[in-house]
């Protein structure tokens, strides 16, 4: 165990944690955004999505747990690696350099300290209010489960603040993913020069299509009127 404990910690194996990480997160942000816009499909697709996550019982909580810890792995590593530089360069570039070669510099390579913080309050809040938030019932399959999906349009209608500020922290994810993507495979030893380029447009593509598919859904539901817009159907 202090062998593991040891590699883990060191510069190689950091690296190597926070490329698997962040590549295990972005699969999670994957299937979040393709449960979240489940929103538009008929009127019971977003409760049954959850009802079928709920049924799984203890094996949901595992996945909680699981989830939990790697986020704060990915955060811890990524907080540390901030401070260490920060402690070995204390005065700040006066001008910086395009990005480009071995480090893109980029406003997103510069602002993962910022971003990562934002996105971590953010997680706090969002599983409060929708995973922990109180919610009605419904029936689906002659079966009853949480009313999920009036609970998201109700949040994102009735509260500018909320649908806001919940698109602006998705183009703090996209920001941070930008550079993220890259660097996590970047991590993992893929370091040469046709396969990184490669990467670094892959992951501003993903960034783009992740923030703007979880933003166009708070807008939507804001200026559209709830369940009165016409991609989401009324009970």
């Amino acid at each position: 165990m202090p062998n593991l404990l040891k590699a883990a910690t060191s510069q190689v194996g950091r690296k190597v944690l926070t490329g698997l990480t962040g590549i295990f997160l972005v699969l999670f942000i994957i299937f979040h955004l393709g449960g979240n816009l489940t929103i538009f499909g008929d009127v019971d697709a977003m409760n049954r999505y959850s009802m079928k996550l709920h049924n799984l019982g203890p094996l949901l909580w595992f996945a909680r747990i699981g989830l939990l810890a790697v986020f704060l792995i990915h955060a811890w590593i990524g907080i540390s690696i901030w401070l260490k530089k920060r402690k070995a360069r204390p005065n700040k570039y006066e001008v910086y350099s395009s990005k480009g070669g071995p480090s893109k510099q980029s406003l997103s390579s510069r602002s993962m300290a910022f971003t990562g913080v934002v996105l971590f309050i953010f997680v706090i809040l969002h599983v409060n209010t929708f995973a922990l938030g109180e919610t009605g019932t419904v029936m689906i399959d002659g079966q009853e489960t949480h009313d999920i999906r009036t609970l998201v349009i109700d949040t994102f209608e009735n509260s500018a603040l909320y649908a806001f500020g919940y698109a602006f922290v998705m183009l703090l994810l996209g920001t941070h993913l930008g550079h993220g993507i890259w660097s996590a495979f970047t991590s993992l030893g893929m370091k040469s020069k046709k396969v990184s380029a490669a990467m670094y447009t892959i992951g501003g593509i993903l960034a783009v299509v992740f923030a703007i598919g979880f933003l166009f859904i708070p807008l939507y539901i804001y200026f559209g009127g709830g369940c009165e817009a016409a991609l989401i159907q009324c009970q």
